[in-house]
């Protein structure tokens, strides 16, 4: 096995993701088989219970873990599904030990960060590397270097690298570039520092990724190298790219990949990178443009909703097309903001705050017939907005937006009732999804059993299923034991009204868009004057 360890230094939010999935992208194009583990150093056991603003997305596999944003990018990027166990947390960590601890298994020890943690986080990471098949495992290391976080964590790559031999691992170092306004020069006293602190731990680094608005000009790479004890062609430039998806392209260009495999002793097998290519020459070089609005209620974070943003690219790479998202706060929202828009996208979110306006939203789409795609939450408003606004209920809810809901189209999962605690305990992950023949969906999806991820408490109250479907609104999609997945319009004259209580953001890929995103879109085109 072979381990590649990305840090981070400087500051936080440089990218460290991206410059993992990149480098697993490289490596997976050469023909290694690759996999990633992400160390995350805060006190939480997964990112649940983060609220969007702080942390933003939270990511679900298909093994139902809620992880960090980063996980959206790795398998997008690598285009494998990873699971739970690919992310190690502080609070992960110290709840083993401690249940270690109690249950004798150091009877007799004094249980110390050394070696009982780092033990443990060492354990983590080499459990999953092996039972990965991989051939080489990236670790990201999220916070900074110095952060006191994460320095059992730092620790525990220190003894790692010493045990497995510095052949097999590699440390990639990702550090901020800044340009000084005044001067308009690149400096790297930031990166020598990070790199110091860095070392003064017991790791030197073998490739540092520099951040930067421009390309790192010539002199800079030398003083890198020369004040890092690093080779200048290791010193990789990471410019600002216009998309994430053109980093590995830089990277490429630079020989980060010969240098990894050189470095890790490996022999590539072929070069492939051609998808990719195409991918990205059909998102750069769009032959039209359309607009479609996004109504929620983190808009002010758009990372909040970055799988919506990506599954966007993704359908509009396939269609040729540039996709601008007009962010509109669901608390602010009024009719008139929709009116220079070719769609509207309501997504998933929790809590009263926001639905009055996400329902207005969703009925303006309904009525002048502009092609909506609902999710989760949006689903169960759709859900709310037909019973309230064609069947004549008009205190139609659900009981998580008004517990007196009166009727209470959506209501609790039955296995939420006695539920008392919040993290983790939602429906979550994959199951399949039976799609009814001769619908829309049918026709998205070309099959009539797909898996989507969920993550949600509450759904369509069975007792008004049949009531809806009378009315216009078809249940196209369900789950095998019946609950509701999919709802669309059962009218000709709506040219796109689908919404779905699953997320299918989670699993749109750049080179295979999700076919509800790509349906949307088209219906999108179909809607904009020529």
């Amino acid at each position: 096995m072979k381990y590649v360890f990305v840090t981070g230094g400087v500051l936080s939010g440089l990218g460290k993701g991206i410059t993992t999935s990149s480098i697993g992208l490289l490596l997976k194009s050469r023909g290694i088989k690759v996999t990633v583990i992400k160390i995350d150093p805060y006190l939480n056991c997964d990112a649940g219970t983060m609220n969007p603003y702080q942390h933003g997305e939270v990511f679900v596999l298909d093994d139902g873990s809620e992880l960090d944003l980063d996980f959206g990018n790795y398998e997008r990027f690598l285009d494998i599904n990873l699971t739970g166990d690919h992310n190690i947390t502080t609070g992960k960590v110290y709840l083993k030990v401690i249940e270690r601890e109690r249950r004798g298994d150091y009877l007799g020890q004094t249980v110390q960060i050394i070696p009982h943690v780092t033990d443990e986080i060492k354990r983590s990471i080499t459990t999953v590397a092996e039972r990965s098949g991989a051939e080489v495992t990236i670790v990201e290391l999220g916070g900074t270097v110095g952060d006191i976080e994460s320095m059992p964590f730092l620790e525990a790559v220190r003894q790692l690298l010493l045990e497995r031999g510095r052949e097999d691992c590699a440390v990639v170092h990702t550090t901020l570039i800044p340009i000084l306004g005044p001067v308009g020069e690149q400096k790297t006293k930031p990166t020598q520092h990070s790199v110091r602190e860095l070392r003064a731990i017991g790791i030197q680094p073998d490739i540092i990724v520099g951040r930067s608005e421009e390309p790192l000009k010539e002199h800079i790479k030398e003083k890198i190298a020369l004040f890092c004890n690093v080779p200048k062609r290791a010193v990789i430039s990471a410019p600002t790219a216009r998309l994430a998806y053109q980093v590995p392209l830089f990277f490429a260009e630079q020989g980060l990949a010969e240098l990894l495999l050189e470095r890790l002793s490996l022999e590539p097998r072929g070069e492939d990178l051609t998808a990719w290519r195409a991918f990205l020459d059909h998102a750069l070089h769009p032959q039209r443009e359309v607009t479609v609005a996004l109504v929620g209620k983190y808009t002010e974070l758009t990372d909040s909703y970055l799988s919506y943003t990506e599954a966007l690219i993704h359908a509009g790479a396939e269609l040729r097309t540039a996709v601008n998202i007009k962010w509109i706060e669901a608390e602010d929202f009024s009719p008139d903001l929709l009116e220079d828009v070719a769609g509207v996208i309501v997504p998933g979110g929790f809590g009263e705050r926001g639905a009055k306006g996400k329902l207005q939203a969703i009925r303006f789409a309904r009525e002048r017939r502009l092609p909506f795609l609902g999710i989760c939450f949006g689903f169960q408003l759709a859900v709310v907005e037909f019973a309230r606004n064609v069947l004549g209920y008009k205190r139609a809810n659900s009981t998580e937006v008004d517990p007196q809901a009166n009727p209470a189209v959506i209501d609790l999962l039955p296995e939420q009732r006695t539920v008392q605690e919040k993290g983790g305990t939602m429906r979550l992950g994959a199951s399949p999804v039976l799609i009814t023949p001769g619908s829309l969906a049918h026709k998205l999806y070309g099959q009539e059993e797909v898996s989507e991820r969920h993550r949600h408490r509450y759904e369509v109250n069975p007792e008004f299923v049949q009531e809806l479907e009378a009315g216009g609104l078809r249940f196209s999609g369900r789950s095998p034991d019946g609950r509701m997945e999919i709802g669309e319009l059962a009218v000709a004259d709506h040219p796109f009204f689908i919404a779905s209580q699953f997320h299918p953001e989670f699993k749109s890929r750049p080179t295979r868009p999700h076919p509800l995103f790509l349906g949307f879109l088209k219906a999108c085109l179909a809607r904009e004057p020529s």
